[in-house]
């Protein structure tokens, strides 16, 4: 089954390679989909994946790559909508 979820990942999160380490687990786990930098300094996840796959990289969203300091993960349950052919890294949003 296929699970779609937007996530939001806050604290120090930006400048730690966060979303170079997401791309790398999000492709590990065959993940589609992007992330990027908010202005707000949070980082957004939009995934696309098995139940299980999706579950693994909320997992991983929790903690991030080593110089993270994760300090809040919401997630979003997202309807059907647009499809991925891999996972990629996108323009900051602002």
């Amino acid at each position: 089954m296929t699970r779609r979820v937007n996530i939001i990942v806050s604290g120090k999160v930006q400048g730690v390679y966060f979303r170079a380490a997401t791309q790398k687990q999000a492709q590990k786990l065959d993940v589609k989909g992007w992330v990027r930098n908010l202005a707000s300094g949070d980082v957004e996840i939009h995934a696309v994946g098995t139940s299980s796959a999706i579950a693994e990289l909320i997992r991983w969203s929790h903690k991030g790559p080593t110089f993270a300091r994760v300090k809040q993960v919401q997630v979003t349950e997202l309807p059907e909508g647009e499809t991925f052919a891999d996972f990629e890294i996108r323009k900051d949003a602002f």
